[in-house]
């Protein structure tokens, strides 16, 4: 493979002719040529693009690493299959690194490796409908989605099959009338399950999420921009905990011309007024003690056992933030400034990979 830097962007373009189109979970054909031209011209693009092809050189030397079942929530960090899951895990990056590297360059190596990685995990592991769990697989189902054309038809048939059974377990798992069918939990399901279904082209699965998504910012969202989860755990770490789901699969459905972003329930609420809930909390404006009135006896348990995240009237860090803020910045780019004032970097528009996308996927 070349391992050229600056000077492989001028094959770029060329490179991109041979690889189809994607899909809304990631990147259509013309975001792709985008995406490259802007990686070439733009200093600050590169320089992210850089990053994600470091990550992807070092994981083609890595075997993948999948686990039967991922299993992390509810679990405190000392917990042997916590530590597990966490170790395997290490592959999500991995994968994503590798398959947007694909999608710049054109290098098939990129691609075989991302492929790899994949028959991996759809081979191994099983979702149990959890979807605290299961939101890990994010970075798979975008990767897949950015190489499925390089995938042979049995290849295809492993991982659709995969990854259909983990949104039917996803399905499966919403207990009517379970405060984990309207809390962050879903939040994550309906991201999950939505990508897939959309990926899939499984209508279905589309018309559920559009449905249920919908349901959610009426039942999980409030008229002053706050959510159930900040009040049930006295935390903006959840309020962003559910934001960053809802946003992510906002900006895939976009993708493909369905507006969930401008959901407004009956009494008012909608993610646009949850996001500005946010921003005083970023800018430095206002401040949380968070989880002092949590009514949820886990946060104490992980607080006692040294979590620092969790440890009641800890002030909320503006940087925990910063995802959710990205992410709604394809939406509202007057967010972008603080967004990279939160990086802590001297980029002015790109100091993330997420900042990137959003230039390429909002054109």
């Amino acid at each position: 493979m070349n391992h050229c830097r600056a000077g492989c962007f001028s094959i770029t373009l060329l490179s991109l002719v041979a690889v189809a189109s994607a899909g809304p979970v990631s990147l259509s054909d013309n975001q792709r040529h985008k995406l490259g031209d802007l990686v070439k011209s733009d200093p600050e693009a590169r320089q992210q693009f850089e990053e994600i092809r470091n990550q992807a050189d070092a994981a083609l030397k890595i075997e993948p690493d999948p686990i039967e079942s991922i299993r992390s929530e509810g679990k405190l960090q000392k917990d042997p299959e916590k530590i597990r899951t966490t170790q395997s895990l290490r592959d999500m990056p991995r994968i994503g690194a590798l398959a947007f590297a694909y999608a710049v360059t054109g290098d098939a190596a990129y691609a075989d490796k991302t492929r790899q990685f994949l028959l991996a995990w759809a081979k191994v592991n099983k979702s149990r409908g959890d979807p605290i769990d299961d939101t890990n697989l994010e970075s798979p189902i975008v990767a897949y989605d950015l190489v499925r054309v390089a995938c042979s038809d049995s290849e295809r048939a492993t991982i659709d099959n995969w990854l259909r059974k983990t949104a039917e377990a996803e399905m499966g798992s919403a207990k009517k009338g379970a405060a984990t069918s309207m809390n962050n939990w879903h939040s994550h399901r309906l991201k999950v399950m939505g990508l897939i279904g959309l990926l899939l082209e499984d209508r279905k699965l589309i018309d559920y999420t559009v449905a249920a998504f919908k349901q959610q910012i009426d039942r999980n969202l409030k008229p002053d921009g706050s959510s159930w989860d900040f009040h049930e755990r006295d935390a903006l770490h959840y309020h962003v905990y559910d934001l960053e789901p809802l946003l992510t699969l906002a900006i895939a459905y976009q993708q493909a011309g369905i507006d969930l972003y401008g959901h407004t329930s009956p009494e008012g609420a909608s993610l646009y007024k949850s996001v500005q809930f946010l921003v005083p909390y970023c800018d430095g404006s206002k401040t949380h003690a968070e989880f002092v009135g949590s009514k949820v006896a886990f946060d104490r348990k992980r607080a006692e056992a040294g979590d620092a995240h969790y440890k009641a009237g800890a002030l909320f860090e503006p940087t925990s933030g910063r995802k959710a803020l990205e992410l709604a910045a394809f939406f509202d780019p007057s967010l972008n400034k603080l967004a990279v004032a939160l990086s802590g970097t001297k980029a002015e528009h790109y100091s993330s990979w997420r900042m990137v996308l959003n230039q390429v996927q909002r054109g």
